[in-house]
């Protein structure tokens, strides 16, 4: 309530109607559908520039193909460059940078733009295209039962800053038309399938570049609207910043450049943390940003610097040449990016052919712009016209791969499993639940497909693990209290595979006290390849919550798989 007092009669009518109008301003400001702030664009020019995006990626992945990965932390020089022939268009109906977003197109086609990560993690799962990097790592997380948001936070997987995400995020802003909330929500979701952090980040930028370039060429403002979708303290971010800054320092010598991002995003052990190194997010980005700018919104020019930058250099032109794209239409693009398109081929592992791809995200673009408070209107002629509201990007939570959020115990229920197909190995936490009560895992590795064995060297019920990586070992932990009368054993029987050796580690409390190798030198060909391991416990009787880790740790990287017959604690 608002008293005033002591004021002229005048005066408080001038006061009231001041306090009126802010109220009814503020109002106007909660409901986007009640605001002037919108932009315009005719679903004619709306498709137009959809097939331009689409052509533009296509475009690149297919120029750049024949040289991915074969010129690594080296310019690709000129002279080995392919040349552009109109044929190579239909080149990229099997290639993994396009039709692995189309997987999530038809997630958000079959079940709705408010699909939750579960579901769009199951759907990913059930994919059956090969995979590589952190789109492989994630997918073998979710197969194994490791639901998002676990499934690429960095204690399950060693690619968060991968490229992958960067690769198939053009989808989410092709969908979205001036609405960059759009990228930043679809990134939280898909993208954490299989990237954190930076590697996410990667993704929201470009989708949120794309959804400024239906309505912009100035490539500074496109840029800026990708990088109002991120964290402004994430590497990613400070790559950008650096790249535009460079660029407007030298804008005429783009290799200068390109040795300053490897100087700082190649050489710098500061920015390699968490990282695969050459198929990292961030130096691949930098090479988007550079064939961006550099070809000066010349076509070709885009394309070929963004290529011959290098690393994945297939992927790199496929996202530049994307967005610049699409700020032309495909209407103005040169017949050679055109005029052979195949119309009829279906993309490998999807139902789209172009012209459903094009209608499937018109389809989507609609749904969307709804859902954010805009409108579908017709003009005077019968042309419709897409009215979206104007809103401010929100970026997702700064994060770091190297010190990333605690795991969210995220796992799938036995009805979310049975509806994934393909499943890497069973899950092990219900495993070891039912063999071992009370031992819980983290920090398995997918690699040799761990998890229940029936029977193994002539023992029935045995648990397969395997460390994440070379320095990450896969962890079996309880806590117990150990009696102050009794002697405690702890008795452990393990095995290993027959083409390699692996190191067991028992800790006390965090604390290393006991490590043997258990393989064929140790184990010997006695006892059918199993191996008896005891530890005395008792020097800790009478203490409480007793940690106990057992630790499955690669000596080398060959067949480090550990095998688990018995794990017990006797009094």
């Amino acid at each position: 309530m608002i008293i005033i007092t002591n004021q002229s009669p005048k005066r408080r009518n001038s006061i009231l109607f001041l306090f009126l109008s802010a109220y009814l301003i503020s109002l106007g400001g909660c409901n986007p559908k009640t605001t002037s702030e919108y932009r315009k664009i005719t679903v004619t020019e709306y498709r137009d520039k959809l097939k331009a995006g689409w052509l533009g990626q296509i475009a690149g992945v297919s120029w750049g193909g024949p040289t991915e990965f074969r010129w690594k932390d080296a310019i690709i020089p000129e002279e080995n460059m392919p040349q552009w022939a109109p044929e190579m268009i239909n080149e990229a109906f099997g290639q993994d940078d396009i039709y692995v977003e189309m997987t999530f197109l038809r997630t958000l086609e079959e079940h709705g733009l408010d699909a939750s990560i579960r579901q769009m993690g199951i759907d990913f799962a059930n994919s059956e295209y090969p995979l590589w990097c952190a789109n492989d790592a994630g997918r073998k997380n979710l197969r194994a039962g490791i639901a998002p948001p676990d499934c690429s936070n960095p204690a399950f997987t060693k690619c968060p800053n991968d490229i992958d995400y960067q690769i198939e995020s053009d989808f989410s802003g092709l969908i979205a038309p001036g609405m960059p909330a759009i990228p930043i929500e679809l990134g939280e979701k898909f993208g954490r399938l299989m990237n954190y952090s930076d590697g996410m980040y990667a993704g929201q930028f470009i989708g949120g570049m794309y959804t400024e370039a239906f309505f912009e060429d100035d490539l500074f403002k496109i840029i800026d609207a990708g990088l109002s979708c991120i964290p402004e303290g994430c590497q990613y971010a400070e790559m950008i910043r650096d790249v535009v800054a460079w660029y407007k320092t030298n804008p005429d010598d783009w290799e200068a450049t390109w040795q300053l991002c490897q100087k700082k995003y190649r050489e710098d052990p500061e920015y390699q943390k968490c990282s695969n190194g050459g198929i990292d997010v961030k130096i691949n980005g930098a090479y988007i940003l550079i064939g961006l700018l550099y070809g000066k919104k010349d076509l070709d020019q885009t394309i070929i610097i963004s290529t011959r930058c290098g690393q994945d250099s297939d992927c790199n032109p496929s996202n530049a040449a994307g967005i610049l794209f699409t700020t032309l239409g495909a209407s103005k693009l040169p017949p050679r990016y055109t005029e052979k398109l195949d119309q009829e081929t279906v993309f490998s592992h999807t139902t789209y052919n172009f012209p459903k791809l094009i209608d499937v995200c018109e389809k989507l673009a609609r749904e969307y712009i709804v859902r954010e408070g805009g409108r579908i209107e017709k003009d005077a002629n019968g042309e419709e016209i897409f009215l979206i509201p104007i809103k401010k990007p929100i970026p997702s939570p700064l994060v770091f791969s190297w010190d990333p959020e605690p795991i969210a115990n995220s796992r799938f229920t036995e009805e979310e499993m049975a509806k994934i197909k393909h499943k890497d190995f069973l899950n092990i936490q219900t495993a070891l639940d039912n063999l071992f009560p009370g031992w819980t895992i983290s920090n398995c590795g997918t690699d040799m497909n761990p998890g229940f064995i029936e029977s193994f060297r002539g023992k029935q019920n045995v648990i397969m693990t395997h460390p994440l990586d070379k320095e990450t070992p896969c962890v079996l932990t309880t806590t117990i209290d150990i009696p102050k009368s009794e002697k405690s054993l702890l008795k452990l029987l393990v095995s290993y595979h027959n083409k390699g050796d692996w190191d067991l580690i028992v800790r006390i409390n965090g604390s290393e006290q006991k490590k043997i190798t258990v393989g064929e030198e140790t184990v010997g060909i006695g006892k059918d390849g199993w191996l008896e391991v005891t530890y005395d416990l008792t020097p800790f009787a009478g203490n409480n919550n007793v940690k106990i880790d057992l630790e499955n740790k690669a000596n080398g990287w060959a067949w480090e798989a550990g095998y688990w017959g018995e794990i017990k604690i006797e009094n």
